[in-house]
């Protein structure tokens, strides 16, 4: 972490990517209270390591801004709130209900208890856009799902949706405004909508806004329980060329034992039918998985189910993390694995994915890929997949030809043609 800047308003920024759009609107809300060297910390509660960091980063933070203000918010605040408060380098700490008002900023606000986490009302709209890259567009938060390793619904609450008028009316604007591609993001983003008055799904959201923002180039989801992809939205990817073919899935285990332990609603069969479902009417489709290795009882058997879904679901892009008790949770009473057996098919898995992800970047040589350039000399092609864009402004989406990889990300040159906007997809030549 960078020494923060003497002046203004710096947010450290721990987790999801929920976190990242809530911290934009923190630091937007901060400055429009007017503050000045105000460091707020956006913490996370998924694992020990991530509150560990966030500890560590505040720490930091304090050594090189002695001076600072260090408010310390998110799920960690929820959670493990007496934490945060006894520690000497916190100012104050802020609840995650109302924590991207302004007057949370001009007002001294007390912890909550763990789980009270703010309803619908004290809920804003939040959108990340800086009129460069993507934008993250918030349309769901909370979780009513009670998975016996997770923290998330005490820091979180309960389920609830932004109305679908507002969703669209902000991803027009998002639009207008140039966004290349539009993000949708939530808590538990494949529930949106079971709260509200007709309980619009999903997919039919997605139709919405692509209908109401022709100019939109990419519009992408993040995380989805494979258990909840409605048949609207499974046809949207075999219909809309402009929802990117990438899907990011909370699959947590392949063994139905360890699934039902966990308290997950799909089977191990579940996941790998989408996947090739999707598969069937989108060929170009990848996906990447959440995976937890070493959860409580798994026994070696059991990891080993785990370990072949990377290819029975042709997962390339994994988020792998060795199991971690959350003090409260039932997982946290069960008979545990011991650490170092986690920690071993943790790298396991990762070994997998990398191998998976090898797979992957071969394939991508000699293919025409629509590419949007980022910061850092970096993009992302239509499956998500890395590659390198050195030279390419931040927000332009660019037709290149694969050349290679680096086991990381394509290496590609731009093609002479204009917009990527129609660059055929991978699998074209």
């Amino acid at each position: 972490m960078n020494a923060p800047p003497k002046s203004g308003v710096t947010v450290l920024t721990f987790g999801c990517r929920l976190n990242i759009v809530e911290s934009e609107a923190m630091k937007r809300a901060a400055e429009a209270a007017g503050r000045q060297g105000v460091v707020i910390v956006n913490t996370c509660a998924v694992t020990s390591e991530a509150s560990r960091q966030a500890r560590q980063a505040i720490r930091r933070a304090r050594r090189e801004r002695p001076d600072a203000e260090i408010v310390v918010t998110g799920c960690g605040v929820e959670v493990e709130g007496a934490r945060y408060s006894a520690m000497p380098e916190v100012t104050r700490i802020l609840p995650n209900a109302g924590k991207t008002r302004a007057d949370a900023f001009v007002r001294d606000l007390t912890p909550r208890r763990a789980g009270d986490a703010g309803g619908a009302a004290d809920w804003p709209f939040l959108d990340g856009f800086d009129g460069r890259t993507r934008a993250f567009l918030q349309v769901q938060n909370g979780c009513d799902h009670a998975c016996t390793f997770c923290v998330i619904p005490l820091g979180r609450g309960r389920s609830r949706s932004a109305p679908p008028a507002r969703v669209v009316e902000e991803a027009r604007r998002l639009a207008e405004a140039g966004a290349p591609e539009i993000v949708l993001t939530g808590v538990d983003l494949t529930s949106y909508g079971a709260d509200l008055p007709e309980a619009p799904s999903l997919g039919r959201l997605v139709r919405d806004i692509l209908r109401a923002a022709p100019g939109l180039p990419r519009l992408r989801l993040s995380s989805v329980d494979a258990i909840e992809c409605d048949e609207a939205l499974i046809r949207a990817f075999a219909e809309e060329e402009r929802l990117m073919p990438h899907l990011h899935l909370s699959l947590q285990s392949g063994d139905d034992m360890i699934l039902k332990r966990m308290k997950r609603r799909h089977a191990r069969a579940d996941a790998v039918a989408l996947c090739a479902r999707l598969r069937a009417l989108r060929p170009d489709i990848a996906f990447g998985a959440d995976l937890i290795a070493g959860f409580p009882t798994e026994s070696e058997q059991a990891f080993a189910n785990t370990l072949a879904l990377v290819d029975d679901c042709g997962l390339t892009h994994l988020h792998v993390f060795p199991y971690s008790a959350r003090p409260g949770t039932p997982a946290a009473r069960m008979p545990q694995t011991p650490g170092e057996a986690s920690k071993e098919r943790a790298a396991r898995l990762r070994a997998a994915g990398q191998a998976a992800l090898t797979r992957h970047l071969d394939a991508q040589i000699g293919r025409r890929l629509s590419v949007l350039a980022e910061r850092g000399g970096m993009g992302r092609a239509a499956d998500f997949t890395s590659v390198a864009t050195p030279n390419v402004a931040a927000g332009r989406i660019v037709a290149m030809r694969c050349l290679g990889h680096d086991g990381a990300r394509l290496l590609a040159r731009i093609e002479p043609t204009a917009h990527s906007a129609a660059a055929e997809r991978p699998g074209s030549s």
